[in-house]
């Protein structure tokens, strides 16, 4: 346990090293992130090996987090940082309450409200909530109008660059930060960075996409995050102005994923659900399956309260879906 990214026995991982003295003799205040529970406390450098989470694992109370920016201005590789965690909270949970905040905070050296106050300025430039008549706060700061131009322009360079800040600051490597798969990477070289940097930003739409379903799917409301995926409506390969736009995604588990990608489920215009019949059962052992999929017919899809799909995108996936079949027909009693 000496440096950011490190982990002890009870998978309490160092966060940030900061100078400020701890409460014990020659010690340093470590801060400490529980990766069971997200807790984020301070703790002294001289036992942080051995320590505890204070909310999960009964260990001792934490020390306060140092917030040794607090007041200075921040720079703009902070709104990089902040523009990352922002696409990842769900809608209405910028708070100083909530643990990503808190993370964001400990993470800069700054107070959590001023955190907090940071993310709120990103979501007076949102274009989704201004569509909605949903603004932040009035007065922000031209640092987060820099971040959202950046972004507008070159939306795959821009998620790219702010996962790479985060991870040289969590000390870890870019593809741990952004859970991508090493195993069937190619050998170091251009070929490596190109996967690299497609697998980075697919992982940024899918955390933006679940997010702002609130990790739920659409379609039955599992809520088991292992299990979800950020299906795109439009095709990565298809069309590249939309790759990161979350209008253009849906959270489904991944078995409706495989429907939907396949073309076998779609969304119509009153955002019901439709399958073909397709995927009626072919023999009795497939039976219950098969109609515990095709019972959600005509079901309405689960809307997130933030990026709503977009229906020009619904209906240009829709219009290939009824190219190749056709609706479940009423007479099957679905």
């Amino acid at each position: 346990m000496k440096k950011a990214g490190d982990v002890n026995k009870n998978n309490q991982q160092i966060l940030r090293l900061t100078r400020f003295r701890g409460s014990d003799r020659s010690a340093r205040v470590w801060i400490l992130k529980c990766r069971n529970c997200l807790h984020v406390y301070g703790c002294n450098s001289t036992d942080g090996f051995e320590r505890k989470c204070p909310k999960c694992q009964s260990g001792e109370r934490g020390l306060p987090l140092p917030a040794e920016r607090d007041g200075e201005d921040w720079t703009y590789d902070e709104h990089v940082i902040a523009f990352y965690y922002y696409n990842r909270i769900t809608f209405g949970r910028i708070h100083i309450h909530n643990p990503q905040v808190i993370e964001l905070a400990a993470l800069l050296g700054r107070k959590v409200g001023s955190a907090s106050r940071k993310l709120a300025n990103f979501a007076r430039l949102d274009p989704f909530l201004r569509q909605r008549n949903i603004r932040g706060l009035e007065h922000g700061s031209k640092g987060e109008e820099r971040v959202w131009d950046a972004f507008a322009e070159h939306p795959e360079e821009l998620a790219l660059h702010s996962a790479r800040l985060l991870a040289a600051r969590c000390g870890c490597y870019l593809e741990q930060l952004t859970q991508v798969d090493v195993d069937d990477l190619p050998p170091p070289g251009i070929e490596r960075e190109a996967v690299v940097k497609l697998r980075v930003n697919q992982s940024f739409f899918r955390e933006r996409v679940l997010s702002a379903y609130e990790f739920r799917c659409c379609v039955t409301g599992l809520t088991v995050k292992p299990l979800l995926v950020a299906s795109h409506i439009i095709p990565w390969a298809e069309d590249a102005g939309h790759r990161l736009n979350p209008k253009n995604g849906l959270c489904l588990n991944a078995l409706h994923d495989r429907l939907f990608d396949r073309h076998l489920m779609w969304v119509d215009a009153d955002y019901r659900i439709r399958l073909t019949t397709r995927i009626c059962p072919v023999d009795q052992p497939s039976k219950q399956t098969v109609d515990w999929l095709l019972s959600f017919n005509g079901r309405p899809l689960l809307l997130p309260k933030k990026f709503r799909p977009d229906s020009r995108f619904l209906e240009r996936h829709a219009q290939r879906c009824r190219q190749r079949s056709t609706v479940v027909c009423t007479e099957l009693n679905i």
